[in-house]
């Protein structure tokens, strides 16, 4: 039997333990395994097993993942995000849509200290939908503008989804999060003026809220201005090399221990609820890396990330449509399955296809975040559809899908815009 049709099988047992339900980290794990085992003999397998799973987990890089994640789970846990909603619906209220604007703002702002888009979703959604009900929003609106808002999580930095095609991909930490600043707040962007556009067209579906005073809105940055400087402090000492990543979010997570404590938001509960999710949270996603290096390892030994890439090279056809039918891959993968699953197991065989196309690693990383980011509000699989779901559950799931349409166009017309204008992407490196 030839290396590429024992990857292809392997590929297709993976994808039949992921549809019995076995999670995706186990079965990359197993499958991996047993397909080192035939390509080799049961010792180096076994060597192989060992040493790269050693190498792996004592990395010092790898630190990083827990770290961030208790920075957002504390930020999270204890609501010192409030101030951020407050301040965006005084600057932004008064505008048709206003509010959902003022979601989307709020979210930004929370990602910027999170990393997790059903964090995010969550946090938005609690503060956001009695005010949008109070103003009677349109529900597709209104839960559509939390589910898209949350996917901001997983973009701007610090960003999880970022570390680990880092990690996967061996490359800096450190750029990938300054290169996906401007695509982050580009994003953004585009939601604020899809909302705009559509209240413009249909007022009734956002009604403009009361306007707050300038004194009130400049007051409002008051309770603001501590997390920023968590972020700034955070992420400006990454980029003037005051520290690692890795110290980074140690300071990160001390910052807003200390930034909770001050505020007095913290209780010994949210303190221990906080620290037992971020260890379920890392636990997961340690366990995905893990499960990803051996069926990488795997799929390196039977050649078939080569022999795809040689194969696109010999095409004759212009790599823009390969890079387009990459990503089509992606985004109908992340809507089958989760996505930041399907984007661990399909690293290994499309980054190097996209590198024998000449596309940059950095912008090729930034823009596979994207896509990633859609899948948790694309159906069947969406996750914060679920997350927004179960805090809205007087709205039916169908109109929840119908709501998030126009942030799913919204991401089409960002990514095309990184594709076409790739100097947003690398012009910070």
């Amino acid at each position: 039997m030839s290396p590429t049709l024992i990857a292809v099988l392997g590929i297709i047992v993976l994808f039949l333990l992921m549809l019995l339900k076995m999670p995706i980290s186990f079965s990359m794990f197993i499958v991996g395994f047993l397909g080192l085992l035939v390509m080799s003999t049961p010792t180096a397998a076994f060597g192989i097993l060992t040493a790269d799973l050693w190498n792996q987990l004592s990395s010092y890089s790898l630190s990083v993942i827990p770290l961030f994640i208790l920075m957002g789970e504390l930020v999270f846990r204890t609501g010192i995000t409030e101030k951020l909603f407050q301040s965006a619906y005084k600057w932004v209220g008064h505008y048709k849509g206003g509010m959902a604007s003022t979601t989307i703002l709020a979210s930004a702002g929370f990602a910027a200290i999170s990393g997790s888009n059903s964090a995010t979703a969550a946090t938005m959604g609690t503060m956001a939908f009695p005010e949008l009900k109070k103003y009677n929003y349109d529900d597709k609106l209104s839960t559509g503008s939390v589910a898209g808002g949350g996917t901001l999580g997983i973009i701007i930095p610090p960003s999880t989804v970022l570390i680990i095609i880092a990690l996967q991909t061996e490359q800096s930490i450190k750029d990938l999060f300054f290169a996906s600043l401007i695509p982050g707040i580009t994003l953004t962007v585009i939601f604020l003026l899809m909302i705009i556009y559509i209240c413009q067209r249909n007022p009734d579906l956002g009604p403009a809220g009361p306007k707050a005073a300038m004194g009130e809105r400049f007051h409002s940055l008051i309770g603001v201005i501590p997390i920023f400087l968590l972020f700034v402090f955070v992420i400006g000492g990454l980029f003037f090399g005051w520290f690692t990543p890795t110290e980074s979010g140690a300071i990160g997570a001390f910052g807003a221990l200390i930034l909770s404590l001050v505020m007095r938001k913290l209780t010994w509960e949210k303190l221990v609820i906080a620290t037992s999710s971020s260890l379920r949270s890392s636990a997961m996603v340690l366990m995905l890396v893990v499960g990803a290096m051996v069926f990488g390892r795997f799929l390196t030994l039977t050649r078939l990330p080569y022999d795809v890439a040689a194969w696109v090279g010999s095409l004759n056809v212009a790599p823009v449509l390969i890079l387009i039918a990459i990503l089509l891959i992606y985004l109908i993968g992340g809507a089958l399955m989760d996505a930041m699953g399907f984007l661990i197991i399909s690293i290994p065989i499309f980054f190097p296809v996209a590198m024998s196309l000449g596309y940059d690693p950095v912008w090729f990383a930034v823009v596979l975040c994207m896509v990633t980011s859609m899948g948790a509000i694309t159906p069947p699989v969406g996750v914060n559809v679920f997350v927004v779901k179960g805090l809205r559950a007087d709205v039916p799931i169908e109109k929840i899908f119908i709501g998030i349409v126009p942030f799913v166009i919204a991401y089409v017309l960002c990514i095309a815009i990184l594709t076409i204008f790739p100097e947003i992407v690398l012009f910070v490196l």
